[in-house]
């Protein structure tokens, strides 16, 4: 990983910690009894996008697992985000897969999954997405959870104390 790539991961994690911990993760001091809480927002189609976002979620709860801090991170998946929850190559949809998507598809499930099942990140998909295209359930990746509406659930979540992140 080049010099830059690393300065770039440092600053999310350094922006988060701050946003989380209100400062005090500057200082070494971390709130008794506190949970580090963040959104992450996946609404977009590029695959290289959403493995950068793999990246740095990975990067953020190993930190935390490394410092003993008990995190809730979770994936909210709107509008495009819903082609990285499925294997369904959504033809016909506003969503379509393509070469970029199917070239790395099998990466990124795994990566996603991995976060899943070994680092307890939640994976929430927005049911208005998901019925507008008349997917079933049953398409969905392993321990996604339906939320009523992506956007609704990611306001909830910030008002409950989570930080929101968006990869650019």
């Amino acid at each position: 990983m080049n010099i830059r790539v690393k300065n770039i991961f440092s600053t999310i994690l350094l922006a988060a910690s701050l946003m989380i911990f209100g400062g005090q993760a500057q200082a070494g001091a971390e709130p008794e009894d506190e949970v580090a809480k963040v959104v992450y927002h996946a609404d977009y189609s590029d695959p290289r996008r959403f493995s950068a976002m793999l990246t740095s979620i990975h990067n953020m709860v190993t930190y935390y697992q490394n410092e003993f801090i008990d995190y809730d991170v979770r994936i909210v998946f709107i509008s495009h985000g819903i082609r990285f929850v499925t294997d369904n190559k959504l033809e016909n949809t506003p969503f379509k897969s393509d070469a970029a998507l199917e070239e790395r598809r099998e990466n990124l499930k795994g990566r996603l999954s991995a976060l899943n099942s070994v680092q307890d990140v939640k994976l929430e998909l927005c049911d208005i997405t998901r019925s507008q295209i008349n997917l079933s359930a049953d398409a969905l990746y392993e321990n996604v959870e339906a939320v009523k509406s992506g956007v609704v659930r990611i306001a909830e979540l910030q008002r409950n104390g989570f930080a929101y992140i968006k990869i650019e």
